[in-house]
């Protein structure tokens, strides 16, 4: 008798066989100069629940530039597993042809000339439409928001995520859970969620008062859709006060909590559920080893590292879902649930062409009208790029390169750290850089940027540590976002060395020489985590920069080599 994991397998293969995924004949289409919004959308409706999965929109209501990663490494047991594969590998591993609307659409190759012909992706008046249509095809179809949502944009900062609010009621979401939404300020977080006309869920916050499950944020949620009795598990950001200011949410604790997971799944199966749906924040390889060892999960909405995965991945008989990141993408997964079971599942990745999904008309005007307040700062042209503006990667992108050299320059600095978030959009060479560009890549409510003095020794003792974060072989111990970025510094990793023995060759690029340990060096930082950090904030660092600069022209970045690949 088949086994239902066999029956996954087979949906899978299914999928690939007949382009379920979605990706099957767009590069024909493209060949024909014929892709349209009727093609992205279309769907062959299966089964009795549709899932509607976004994540990790970081403010972004409009649309833009977005380039994947160059370098997205897995160690241990995920080596060369999705995501951890990229560019060239990635077109191979779900074969893709180079040049096709998906391989710009999920890969860094000839990201350049594929943009000028594909255009930008994203916009959430654009998301609107794609959800409609879903919508009008399952009436009941349920939308669930990964997190990252009420920050990463200039709007959102000057509002207080108040703007990405109002679209993301207007577009109808029904459950969320959180991370860099407690950026702003748990009172600030409180005062939303009251209003909230869904709940805001995360089964891991915890009270720190008391060390007990908060009563603030519910840990689950239910629905009945489709004749089904659905569970849907919120799952907030488990580093909070690791990777972001613990100051600014006090009262709250965080952590996986698997085997409080596990309670809840067994809580829940035993009220009646027949679909257990995790809506994560973890990233995906804790949800992956999750997943591995709390049983009874069906699906896992997985968000925070920005993966966009054409297939599912499956984990015993649990379904990983990745849908991107910046609006870029929507997942809408089909399922078939029977005898409180999900049986099988059809999955589709529709990316979000600007150019191709006509804009919903009542989303554009709220979007519009949101920003009129701000339109003329946010449109302000500040500089140009001769460069391919990107972040997004274990290391360096150009932007971070950028806002390296503005704080080395700006703040009199010999090196510059900037940390190794994921989010901001990319520009293409021609580009004018607006204000809204620049805070693309740096808004968040604790940017001053500092300068200071570290050791040579305390320098290493940085980049060790949040080299661990990443590299660690325990998904478990990976704490941060990627590599801290690093200007005026270069150095080489070892992404297969043992804690604390991955750094080496520490070179002050300005001299050649050999960080000292016992030296003092002049740096200069943003995004502590520290309170009382002082100094001007780095998107006004930047801008001056620009402003003296005129023309952004960057030079190759070869300050990073990596080992033990």
């Amino acid at each position: 008798m088949i086994s239902r994991r066999e029956f996954l397998q087979a949906s899978i293969a299914a999928s690939a066989l007949y382009g379920i995924s979605g990706f099957g004949n767009w590069s024909k289409l493209s060949a024909q100069q014929a892709l349209t919004q009727d093609d992205l959308l279309r769907f062959d409706t299966f089964g009795n629940v549709s899932l509607i999965h976004i994540t990790d929109i970081h403010a972004h209501l409009k649309p833009i530039w977005f380039r994947e990663p160059e370098w997205n490494i897995g160690v241990g047991e995920v080596t060369g597993k999705p995501p951890h594969v990229v560019g060239k590998d990635f077109i191979e591993m779900f074969n893709l042809t180079p040049g096709s609307p998906e391989a710009y659409a999920l890969t860094y190759v000839d990201f350049e000339a594929l943009g000028r012909t594909y255009g930008r992706m994203g916009g959430m008046d654009r998301v609107a439409t794609v959800v409609n249509a879903i919508r009008a095809d399952r009436p009941d179809a349920l939308l669930l928001d990964g997190g990252d949502t009420w920050h990463g944009s200039m709007t959102s900062f000057l509002t207080k995520g108040q703007d990405v609010v109002n679209v993301m009621n207007a577009l109808g979401v029904e459950a969320m859970t959180s991370h860099w939404e407690w950026t702003l300020g748990q009172d600030r977080v409180r005062d939303i969620v009251a209003d909230l006309p869904f709940p805001f869920l995360g089964q891991n916050i915890f009270d720190n008062e008391w060390n007990e499950p908060s009563e603030e944020f519910e840990p689950y949620t239910w629905f009945e859709r489709g004749g089904v009795k659905i569970a849907v598990i919120g799952q907030a950001f488990p580093y909070m006060p690791i990777a972001n200011p613990g100051w600014k949410f006090p009262d709250f604790s965080f952590g996986i909590r698997e085997s409080r997971m596990q309670e809840m799944v067994d809580e829940v199966r035993a009220q009646g559920a027949e679909l257990v749906v995790v809506l994560s924040h973890n990233g995906f390889d804790v949800d992956r080893q999750m997943a591995s060892r709390v049983s009874g999960i069906d699906v896992v909405l997985t968000g925070h590292t920005h993966d966009a995965l054409p297939e599912p991945v499956i984990v015993g008989e649990t379904l990983l879902i990745a849908s991107g990141s910046h609006g870029k993408f929507i997942t809408r997964l089909d399922l078939d649930v029977r005898d409180g079971r999900m049986m099988g599942f059809r999955h589709k990745l529709i990316p979000i062409f600007s150019d191709v999904i006509t804009p919903d008309p009542e989303m554009a005007a709220l979007i519009d009208n949101e920003r009129a307040p701000f339109k003329e700062q946010l449109e302000e042209v500040i500089g140009h790029t001769d460069s391919l503006l990107y972040r997004r990667g274990n290391f360096n992108g150009t932007w971070d390169d950028l806002i390296c050299e503005a704080i080395m320059e700006e703040r009199d600095t010999e090196i510059a750290m900037s940390p190794g978030v994921r989010w901001g959009a990319s520009l293409l060479p021609g580009d004018a850089i607006t204000r809204e560009d620049i805070h693309s890549v740096t808004s968040m409510t604790y940017g001053e940027c500092y300068r200071t003095e570290m050791t040579g020794e305390f320098l290493k003792v940085v980049l060790e540590d949040v080299a661990d974060n990443i590299f660690n072989p325990d998904p478990y111990f990976q704490q941060g976002g990627d590599m801290v970025r690093i200007g005026g510094l270069g150095y080489r990793v070892d992404v297969s060395a043992p804690v604390n023995q991955r750094i080496s060759d520490m070179t002050l690029l300005s001299t050649g020489e050999a960080i000292d340990p016992e030296r003092s060096y002049v740096v200069g930082g943003w995004a502590s985590v520290n309170p009382e950090t002082e100094g001007p904030q780095i998107w006004d660092v930047v801008e001056n920069h620009i402003r003296k600069i005129g023309r952004v022209a960057l030079e190759p970045n070869t300050s990073v080599q990596v080992a033990g690949l």
